[in-house]
């Protein structure tokens, strides 16, 4: 008969087995490191066969390390849980684990939590995760004299470095053009890139230095232009979620996914691009003066962005939001969650389609008394739940996938469904436009369209967002970026709109002219308005 007491070993061999284990957990890491190396000649094969080698003699060594009494079962339980999480996101998606990943996992909400479980991540996590963590939960591990332990374990790590060592002398070239070329493969490593990702996201979060608010734009104030007119101001600005612009029929897109945008004339911009490929980085970037470039996160957290310097000018200003948080943007001026509205036309389980948004803005618009501008934050193309993103009547694109584990499904049901939901969102910014127009005896009227990020739909086996900007594919960086502007706007602010068209057509834009472009709408004059940056400046009539 089994007994519990056969699950029994000494220090050694237990530091030996997790050292197997996580590797054996790497495979994904060995298998793309393989690939990238094409094995053709011996040389390669050596070096190929020396990668899980390696590998093996880095746990060692760090386990060894670990391997404290008391501590080290709950510390291999916790890393091995984490482990099966990771695994899971990193085969089915594939997601690289980064410090910007861990953003999306601690900031996101239920709702989008809830979306991403699904039975096979569950089977996953309870065979990768809750069974070797039982079975380790009943190892015994005999312990002998100290000095004996010590011994083996300074033997085990020395024996450790000496094959390092030796697979260096041999392949340093080869590991060196590995990890040069192909950066994030290092993110690959598990454990290791999810320890060392929450603890980057820790410091920066809560361990971060002096977090007093940085104050910018406290000059600013409204130009000549805008308080001359007569009528009220008003620009809506729409951000988007995870659009991606080579779906959009505006920039090309074989199928007529705009088809009310066509009807509204906009002034499309096809090519533009995000400051990240995240809702947690693209929203407080396009929201911030900072160009992607130079986008530091954690200032952004405690620094004043767009909103603030409109508010400063004394432009109204309300934030409505669908999508799970303004990610700091809307902070410091009025906002509302429209999902707390409990709307049940519109809501179920806490999630709401977009035209949720759009109740009540008639009475909102009407009750406007000063020039303002109003953000409308989509759920719009949100993932992998897509098929929940839209109403039955625009599920125009058949078959559709209607399950969040979409890496099951045929591409052009996935494609269909996606599609779906920018026929959606077409309707929803057509019908802000719309509620514009009907006010344009009142008011001087425009709109802004843009997304935050794109998305991956199964090309190179990636899906949903959030891979590396310096890797990631120009699905989840290329973004849908338009104007529309009222006849009234255009006179009244001098705009010469043939030369913006034209602008439109051949200049690539990105979130980084947000900035500019609203306070130049809005004739905000401050030290922080770039009119280089301004998307309309070279069009506005002297």
């Amino acid at each position: 008969m089994w007994s519990v007491k056969k699950l029994q070993c000494n220090d050694i061999k237990f530091t030996l087995g997790c050292a197997l284990f996580f590797t054996v957990l790497n495979a994904l890491f060995i298998q793309r490191s393989w690939e990238i190396i094409a094995p053709a000649h011996l040389h390669d094969v050596l070096f190929a066969a020396s990668v899980p080698l390696v590998l093996f003699c880095g746990w060692v060594i760090v386990f060894s390390l670990l391997n404290i009494p008391f501590i080290r079962k709950p510390l291999m339980i916790l890393l091995t849980l984490g482990c099966a999480g990771a695994t899971y996101f990193m085969y089915t998606y594939g997601a690289v684990i980064d410090q910007n990943m861990m953003v999306n996992v601690f900031e996101t909400n239920s709702q989008e939590a809830t979306a991403l479980v699904t039975p096979q991540m569950l089977l996953w996590i309870a065979i990768i995760g809750l069974i070797p963590s039982i079975v380790l939960m009943f190892v015994r591990i005999r312990s002998g004299k100290w000095w004996y332990t010590l011994l083996m374990r300074v033997a085990a790590i020395l024996g450790a470095l000496m094959v390092i060592i030796l697979v260096a002398s041999v392949f340093y070239k080869d590991y060196a053009s590995l990890f040069r070329n192909n950066k994030s493969i290092v993110k690959m490593v598990t454990p290791a890139n999810y320890v060392s990702a929450i603890a980057k996201y820790s410091k920066n979060r809560w361990f971060a230095g002096d977090q007093t608010l940085v104050r910018i734009g406290q000059d600013a104030q409204k130009g000549p232009v805008i308080l001359a007119q007569k009528k009220k101001t008003v620009l809506v600005l729409v951000v988007g979620e995870a659009s991606r612009a080579e779906n959009y029929s505006l920039n090309g897109y074989a199928r007529d996914t705009n088809p009310q945008l066509k009807k509204q004339n906009m002034i499309n911009f096809p090519q533009a691009s995000s400051c990240g490929t995240e809702t947690a980085v693209s929203l407080p970037c396009m929201f911030s003066n900072m160009p992607r470039k130079n986008y530091d996160a954690d200032l952004a957290r405690h620094q004043e962005g767009l909103l603030d310097v409109l508010a400063h000018a004394g432009v109204n200003l309300l934030w409505r939001e669908n999508d799970g948080g303004c990610k700091g943007a809307c902070d410091r001026i009025p906002h509302t969650d429209m999902t707390q509205w409990k709307l049940d036309e519109f809501c179920k389980d806490k999630s709401c389609i977009d035209d949720v948004n759009l109740h009540r803005l008639d009475n909102v618009l009407d009750g406007l008394k000063q020039d303002s501008v109003l953000v409308i934050h989509l759920m719009g193309s949100h993932g992998p739940a897509y098929y929940q993103r839209y109403p039955k009547e625009y599920r125009q694109f058949t078959p559709t996938c209607d399950t969040n584990q979409i890496q099951d499904c045929d591409h052009q049901a996935l494609m269909n469904t996606y599609d779906n939901t920018i026929l959606y969102t077409d309707s929803v910014v057509s019908k802000t436009i719309d509620a514009l127009k009907a006010r344009q005896t009142t008011m001087n009227t425009a709109l802004i369209y843009l997304s935050d990020h794109g998305e991956s739909l199964g090309e190179n086996g990636l899906y949903l967002h959030g891979t590396p900007y310096l890797i990631a594919p120009t699905q989840q960086t290329h973004i849908p970026f338009m104007f529309w502007l009222s006849p009234d706007y255009v006179n009244s602010y001098s705009i010469n709109e043939p030369c913006l068209r034209d602008q439109a057509a051949k200049t690539a834009v990105s979130q980084d002219n947000l900035f500019s472009t609203v306070l130049g709408m809005m004739n905000v004059k401050s030290a922080v308005y770039q009119p280089q940056m301004d998307i309309i400046n070279t069009c506005r009539k002297s």
